[in-house]
């Protein structure tokens, strides 16, 4: 595996990559990786000739209050993962790297960035849109891999590609790879490693109160009703508070007062320090 700290070493490496027409996949990260990103990256290996995986753990998306300074970062732990999972190319820039002296350009995606994270997380996502753009541009991937975690992320992004017409990749090459779940239900996440081992505990209700108000919902209880049980249930299980839990369609996330073909359940919410974030499908 080749690692890559500088845009001029990087154009060649994928240049050299691309060699005889092979295709290139992207898996943009922040580091500190777990199962959920090495699925991701298997994912991109069975389409694709070669693997490129950036780790950039990037200011522009972390809020003045938020954890920037404190989100873990593992390099050579993490290099060493995607060097056993076959990966060509690691991308690692620094700040300065990605966001020159003078940088003063922005991206901002409306309508399926607002509400849910972009609502408790001003400029959240146009620091995501910004960065991921930037990391297209840079790599020129033929195709690129998201965890639907991020559920909102995705269809950001996604949003992006159609609207600016971009073909490296395009928006149907941009994939969703279903949540990796630790055994208890938790959903994977590099934040989980804030949790106290009371709080990892009393996180597994997170999952749990979702499955519940899917079937509270399923059998017929009106969805207020069912989400008030959900926030109920958290808050008795040791979560502090929750920034909302709300059911959304998934493909254009408006909000739903009702069941319907392609809803979805989305949660945030928080224990101790630390932010959780969870969505189901509801049909």
């Amino acid at each position: 595996m080749q690692t890559v700290t500088t845009l001029g070493v990087l154009r060649k490496a994928v240049d050299a990559l691309r060699g005889d027409g092979a295709t290139l996949a992207l898996v943009p990260t922040m580091g500190a990786l777990h199962e959920g990103h090495l699925a991701l990256v298997r994912a991109a290996k069975a389409r694709a000739d070669h693997v490129a995986v950036s780790i950039f753990v990037n200011p522009r998306q972390f809020g003045p209050k938020e954890d920037f300074g404190a989100y873990p970062r593992q390099l050579a732990r993490d290099s060493a993962l995607l060097a056993a999972e076959g990966v060509a190319l690691l991308w690692a820039p620094a700040p300065g790297e990605v966001y020159p002296e003078g940088y003063a350009t922005n991206v901002s995606v409306a309508g399926v960035g607002d509400g849910l994270c972009g609502a408790d997380r001003p400029g959240h996502f146009d620091g995501v849109a910004t960065v991921v753009l930037k990391l297209f541009n840079q790599v020129r991937p033929d195709m690129a891999f998201f965890g639907e975690k991020d559920w909102q992320q995705l269809a950001v992004i996604r949003r992006m590609a159609r609207d600016l017409d971009l073909t490296r990749p395009a928006a149907e090459a941009i994939h969703g790879f279903p949540i990796v779940r630790e055994a208890d239900g938790l959903a994977m996440s590099s934040r989980n490693a804030y949790l106290s081992p009371e709080q990892r505990s009393a996180a597994a209700a997170l999952p749990a109160a979702m499955q519940g108000a899917i079937a509270a919902i399923a059998s017929g209880t009106p969805v207020p009703q069912a989400l008030d049980g959900l926030r109920a249930g958290l808050i008795a299980a040791g979560f502090d508070s929750l920034d909302y839990a709300e059911l959304r369609d998934a493909d254009s996330l408006a909000p739903l007062g009702r069941s319907a073909p392609g809803a979805r359940l989305f949660v945030a919410a928080r224990i101790g320090g630390t932010r959780l974030i969870d969505n189901m499908a509801i049909s």
